[in-house]
């Protein structure tokens, strides 16, 4: 198994990471900005990272993903990924909102330790929104994604 540095964090190739960032304030997300925080989640599903199932609650969001891998069989790193989803879903949602700074600079992750840790994480993410009282079943959700199986 190959371990990655990846300044702060450490990450294992080829394993299921669970990650959840949060928003700056309190304030919820309007319907709106998910959509947008959704789409940038989804955006790099299958070119720098296979998205197992991401959630966009009011205030925070959790994905789960593996990393792949850049041409050179090195995987792309997880705190550069995250920049990117959260410094351009940022964006787009200041230019919707005009809200100014919006996720906190932390991002949490921990490794998953086998398939039974994904499905674990994989329904805690689905019912995330149900046990919050967002929707009656996790489909009803608007902004919950699953990798579709092929």
């Amino acid at each position: 198994m190959t371990i990655v540095a990846s300044s702060p964090h450490y990450q294992k190739a080829d394993r299921a990471l669970f990650v959840t960032f949060c928003k700056l304030s309190l304030e919820p997300f309007p319907p709106p900005a998910r959509d947008l925080v959704l789409r940038h989640c989804v955006h790099d599903h299958g070119k720098r990272i296979q998205l197992h199932a991401a959630v966009v609650m009011p205030e925070h969001v959790h994905l789960l993903l593996t990393l792949l891998r850049d041409e050179q069989g090195w995987p792309y790193g997880l705190p550069e990924i995250l920049k990117l989803i959260k410094g351009t879903s940022a964006r787009s949602v200041n230019k919707l909102l005009g809200c100014g700074p919006v996720w906190q600079e932390e991002s949490f992750d921990h490794v998953l330790r086998s398939d039974e840790s994904l499905q674990n994480k994989l329904e805690y993410i689905r019912q995330n929104p149900v046990k919050r009282g967002l929707a009656q079943k996790p489909e009803d959700y608007p902004w919950l994604w699953i990798e579709p199986k092929i």
